[in-house]
């Protein structure tokens, strides 16, 4: 058997954060939505059943948790934070495929949100 990919993923992460160019967004805050695959090969935890062999899902809300804690204007640059401390944090990350949506942006449009996409390799 030959594992062609394999990825870790979290969905529909929702965490309240300060992001935002207008002032009041960075006082207020708002509610995002985060989607997150990692590329990694886990093949060794699939015969194992060890988490050594693996990238821990847990270990990666961590690492986005801190820094959608971290204020920014703008959500590329939170997406590029995310990314680097992903791949500094797990030698194994091959890439990252990451969506980020702020729910009800202030921009006067009936929207659920707006965001950014990001599929990063690695270096």
């Amino acid at each position: 058997m030959r594992i062609e990919s394999s990825k870790i993923s979290i969905a529909n992460l929702k965490l309240f954060a300060f992001h935002g160019v207008l002032p009041q967004e960075r006082v207020v805050g708002a509610n995002y939505i985060l989607n997150i695959a990692i590329d990694t090969d886990f093949s060794w935890a699939m015969t194992t059943d060890e988490l050594d062999g693996t990238i821990s899902y847990a270990e990666v809300y961590e690492v986005v948790k801190a820094e959608m804690a971290v204020p920014s204007k703008l959500l590329e640059h939170v997406a590029f934070r995310i990314c680097r401390a992903l791949f500094d944090r797990f030698p194994t990350v091959t890439a990252v495929h990451l969506d980020i949506l702020k729910e009800n942006p202030p921009m006067g449009a009936d929207c659920k949100g707006a965001g950014v996409s990001v599929d990063v390799t690695s270096r």
